[in-house]
């Protein structure tokens, strides 16, 4: 069993939909999982200890992708390290800065700031990898359109005691700028890694272009991002705190496992996404997600209810996701040979 051999069995359409609703599964969990662990008392202590939870995450999710790759095998290429290190670390960072914001800007203002990712990532992408001849004219309304969705669902939100309440800090806004510049750049890098790739595995006139399987995709991205926080998990002092939390508390550290195997779950699917399609495609998807997670919770919790401008929003996400999916699947979009 290869994974190669899957690739080629399965219709591109059935690809983004198993891409899609693996995405959305995973990381609407993961959503839930998230709040427990960052929001809970642990033996009367609030875990803030990010780079200790950074390494287990993305130490667990190096350990996952392994374990597949053995069982499913690796595609035999030239990996480009050097590229897919610096791209595991943007990405660690801005995951990091993302969670470490919340402690200066309220939820909302944070949810915000990072519902626009796909605008740096387009932009990086055009800048680092050279896809601005890439990127259609329908890939800029979708990614305009969608920006503007969750900016409208997320003004509509009334803003709730506790999450919304008190202003928020430079630093914090910093953080959240930093974050959504670190996204574009790891978009960008994942479009480097691909063209590095090809280059170190030429291929005949004819041949399909070389691809690493999503695993081993995952494998390094992730394992760089792990020794990464390591690094800062010690220089900071959080990996004392963090281990000294988990011999006190075995709640916490189950939380801390189920959370790091959620994320393990989805980032297959991300790393899956990336190497099939495209970082633009991704953030579409994860951006969207964020939403779903929402309307989800609606339905969890019956006082949660929407207001019509939330719901307009989703119309919006949901409309051009939808309208860019259909047109391409028509034929539209496609690029003219030169």
């Amino acid at each position: 069993l290869h994974l190669d051999s899957l690739r080629m069995e399965i219709p591109k359409g059935v690809k983004l939909l198993i891409a899609v609703g693996g995405i959305f599964a995973s990381f609407s969990y993961f959503a839930v999982l998230q709040e427990d662990l960052f929001k809970k008392t642990y033996e009367g202590e609030k875990f803030k200890s990010i780079f200790f939870m950074m390494v287990a995450e993305r130490g667990i999710n190096a350990a996952v992708a392994l374990v597949f790759i053995m069982v499913f095998g690796g595609s035999g290429l030239k990996i480009p390290i050097n590229e897919i290190f610096v791209s595991g670390a943007t990405q660690m960072f801005a995951m990091a800065a993302s969670n470490e914001a919340l402690r200066y800007v309220s939820y909302p203002t944070q949810v915000l700031g990072k519902s626009c990712k796909m605008v740096p990532v387009m932009l990086f992408g055009i800048l680092i990898a050279g896809k601005a001849k890439d990127y259609s004219l329908v890939d800029y309304i979708q990614v305009l359109v969608v920006t503007l969705g969750v900016v409208v669902f997320n003004f509509g939100a009334p803003r709730k005691a506790g999450k919304g309440a008190g202003a928020d800090s430079a630093y914090g806004l910093a953080l959240i700028a930093g974050s959504l510049a670190l996204d574009g750049a790891t978009g960008g890098l994942q479009d480097r890694v691909k063209k590095k790739t090809k280059e170190l595995n030429p291929v005949k006139p004819g041949q399909k272009d070389p691809k690493p399987t999503p695993f081993e995709s995952m494998l390094y991205t992730n394992l760089s991002g792990a020794i990464v926080a390591l690094v800062f998990c010690v220089a900071t002092g959080q990996l004392q705190e963090g281990m000294a939390l988990c011999q006190k508390s075995p709640e916490f550290t189950k939380a801390l496992l189920i959370f790091s195997v959620s994320s393990a779950l989805g980032q297959c699917f991300i790393y899956y996404t990336v190497t099939e399609f495209s970082p633009l495609i991704l953030s579409t998807v994860t951006t969207t997600r964020k939403i779903f997670s929402t309307v989800y919770s609606v339905f969890r919790y019956p006082g949660n209810s929407l207001n019509e401008m939330q719901w307009g929003g989703c119309f919006l996400v949901f409309g051009a996701i939808v309208g860019e999916m259909i047109f391409k699947q028509l034929g539209g979009g496609k690029k003219k040979a030169h």
